[in-house]
């Protein structure tokens, strides 16, 4: 998905590096309230991928924004900067919208502070807890 979306702000003229940049962070504020080094900061990255370390519902409503914002460009063809960076904004909104009402039917922020390292480690407790309570049953958990 990121592919397309860089390939179609390329066809619109826009310059690699600091313009995609920018527009990134447009998209990412839209949908997250926060540009991607608030973003990285809040999971407490340094130099590690932001992709690699949101969970995936994060990852699917960012790609939702990408999406999004390459469909809004096709279809209205910008041709300035700011224009790419209305729609960059509009396509991070309505993805935006989709985090709002997850969170409203859930109760829960879609956001969270949990690193790759740190949801890995979730998932380890969980698995050895299976374990510890399955010797505490006397069941062998190598025969499920």
């Amino acid at each position: 998905m990121r592919k397309e979306l860089t390939d179609e702000w390329e066809a619109r003229g826009v310059r690699k590096n600091v313009e995609y940049a920018i527009l990134t962070d447009e998209i990412f504020r839209a949908w997250s309230g926060m540009t991607t080094r608030q973003y990285k900061k809040l999971k407490g990255l340094k130099k590690e991928s932001l992709r690699d370390n949101m969970t995936t519902l994060e990852l699917v409503l960012n790609m939702l924004a990408e999406a999004t914002t390459t469909e809004l460009s096709k279809e209205h063809q910008p041709e300035t900067f700011t224009e790419n960076q209305e729609i960059a904004r509009r396509g991070g909104r309505i993805a935006g919208q989709a985090r709002q009402a997850i969170e409203a039917d859930t109760g829960k922020p879609v956001i969270t502070s949990k690193n790759v390292a740190q949801l890995n480690q979730v998932v380890m407790d969980m698995i050895e807890g299976t374990v510890k309570q399955a010797n505490r049953d006397g069941e062998d958990p190598s025969k499920e």
